[in-house]
């Protein structure tokens, strides 16, 4: 069995007349997390929804679990077992909390049937999932329904996670529990990709880094030894942790 559950070979992704992936080579080890930073406009977003298949690649190879899934349909490349919580959250506005993490548990037609002993440890990472259990999504704060989307992908155990920009806009606070629900997720063996552009977050979590620049990863290897590496994280993106 390979040691990267997920990898990108040589991947470019065009939108339209827009060229926005110019072979993107990345490894995402399993049972880790790993971090995909870059400037804005880098690629990383593009790169997230090229896995999912929201956009397909127009050349080059995205492999997860041995199998190629570069063509697949995304409901397919759900159905493998993956989450994708995007930047903009996608929380159904018009249904209750309950009913975003009801149509998110596959193997639950009605709420009774999701698994209480995970409800109740997701509830521990976002007790605010629990307190508006039955209050309408779209009434939520922003670090709220942020809460509830990562609580979303998480309500059945999944192979993969894949992570938009979670703290993006969130209190310091809110950013700890974050940090602490995705460092209890790493704990289970959950191999996560998380995009992040705040750098004490990805320093906090991070096992393995990539860092895009104009569409290609331009460093991949340790979190920990970039952020040990002033130099290399100005020369990467332009700042120092």
């Amino acid at each position: 069995m390979s040691a990267n559950l997920l990898t990108l070979q040589g991947v470019h992704t065009h939108i339209g007349a827009y060229h926005i992936l110019h072979g993107v080579d990345l490894a995402v080890p399993r049972g880790q997390l790993t971090m995909l930073l870059g400037r804005n406009g880098a690629g990383k977003t593009t790169t997230l929804r090229t896995i999912m298949g929201l956009w397909h690649a127009s050349q080059g190879q995205v492999t997860f679990g041995g199998r190629d899934i570069t063509q697949l349909t995304t409901p397919d490349i759900a159905a493998l077992n993956i989450a994708y919580v995007p930047e903009n959250m996608g929380i159904f506005s018009d249904l209750t909390v309950k009913e975003n993490m009801l149509l998110a548990a596959r193997s639950a037609s009605r709420a009774a049937q999701m698994d209480a002993t995970r409800l109740q440890w997701i509830f521990s990472l976002f007790p605010a999932v629990e307190k508006f259990w039955d209050h309408p999504a779209g009434k939520l704060s922003g670090g709220q329904k942020q809460m509830l989307a990562v609580a979303r992908a998480i309500v059945e155990p999944r192979e993969l996670l894949i992570v938009d920009e979670p703290s993006k806009g969130l209190a310091p606070a809110i950013i700890n529990n974050m940090i602490d629900a995705f460092a209890q997720l790493k704990a289970t063996g959950t191999t996560i990709l998380l995009v992040e552009q705040n750098i004490n977050f990805a320093k906090r979590l991070g096992d393995q880094v990539a860092v895009m620049d104009n569409g290609r990863v331009v460093h991949a290897g340790s979190m920990q030894a970039l952020a040990d590496d002033e130099a290399l994280q100005r020369s990467l993106l332009g700042l120092a942790i």
